[in-house]
């Protein structure tokens, strides 16, 4: 009996969460294959390969769980990074540089917010206009070259290995991880992203301050996403205007992926953070097994497409038993 029921519960397990059975199937898979991606410091490297699109990860979810989009990462992830480094060059202690680099993409996501929510703007054309503008002010203040901190010490938050060789980015991604998970799953301002999401006008007559939740998602989202872009600036020692043109694509692929619902009210950090691990996990497994780059663009969209499609046709199953 207890056998069944377990057998049930794994069933609903993998009804519900496409993405994680495919990472046990790949896990699976890889027992069988002579390479080195059962060794720690292979598992630790994918985490930490990972990182920086988890952060900016974690941001859009929250947009997205209020039903809206944020297609500006990309542009708000190089312009945080940049400035972060112009301000160090400049004379500037590490830490606040950083804490301005934070507030640009804090004004970013206020701005989107506002024109999305308080002058009703299509979130799709806003924010894209936006990551536009951007891209094109990195390559202004650059000069379209890579710009390099004059601190080493910059260097070392993005590469450092500060507790039990854990990698610096690996340690972040698991605090932000936990706050923002708690802040959708334990605050009232969670709960209410969630009611937007779900029926907007239900929300604003029950009460909610369903403008002010919603512009304060784009916020957060830009300031996760500023913070990122610092980190990956860091990491690589230097900042540029390229490196966030396929930012915006594939985070929000993978938030899709991992179960949050673009039309809002479904989904979560934890759903987040199993997207990302897959299209991860799939990268990491192809290059152990030499397959070529451009087929492995080929492969993961492939997999984008046949997962969410899983994910739809199961959902109007069950809207079609309701």
């Amino acid at each position: 009996m207890k056998g069944k029921t377990f057998a049930k519960k794994i069933g609903r397990l993998a009804a519900k969460q496409k993405a994680f059975v495919a990472i046990v199937i790949i896990l699976i898979v890889m027992i069988f294959l002579k390479t080195n991606f059962y060794t720690p410091f292979n598992l630790l490297d994918m985490i930490n390969s990972a990182s920086i699109n988890m952060i900016v990860a974690f941001g859009i979810t929250m947009v997205i769980i209020a039903r809206g989009i944020d297609l500006s990462v990309g542009g708000t992830l190089v312009v945080s990074g940049i400035v972060s480094i112009k301000l160090m060059n400049a004379g500037m202690p590490i830490w606040i540089a950083i804490l301005g680099a934070l507030f640009v993409g804090a004004i970013i996501g206020a701005i989107n917010g506002f024109f999305v929510v308080y002058r009703k703007k299509e979130p799709f054309i806003i924010t894209l206009a936006m990551g536009i503008i951007l891209t094109g002010f990195a390559m202004l203040i650059t000069d379209a070259h890579p710009v390099s901190p004059t601190n080493l010490q910059f260097m070392m938050i993005g590469n450092g290995k500060v507790i039990f060789g854990i990698p610096n980015l690996v340690i972040i991604t698991f605090v932000l991880f936990i706050i923002t998970y708690c802040i959708l799953r334990y605050t009232q301002f969670g709960r209410n992203c969630y009611a937007i999401g779900g029926d907007y006008e239900v929300a604003q007559y029950s009460g909610i301050n369903v403008r002010l939740i919603k512009a304060a998602t784009y916020v957060l989202c830009g300031t996760l996403t500023a913070l990122a872009g610092v980190l990956l600036s860091s990491r690589l020692n230097s900042g540029s205007s390229v490196y966030g043109n396929l930012t915006a694509l594939t985070v929000i692929s993978s938030v899709v992926v991992g179960g949050t619902s673009l039309a809002g009210g479904v989904g979560g950090i934890p759903q987040t953070a199993i997207g990302l691990l897959l299209i991860a996990l799939i990268q990491n497994v192809m290059n152990m097994t030499g397959i070529a780059p451009y087929v492995q663009y080929l492969v993961t969209g492939l997999v984008i497409v046949v997962v969410i499609s899983m994910d739809s046709y199961s959902r109007k199953r069950k809207r079609e038993k309701v």
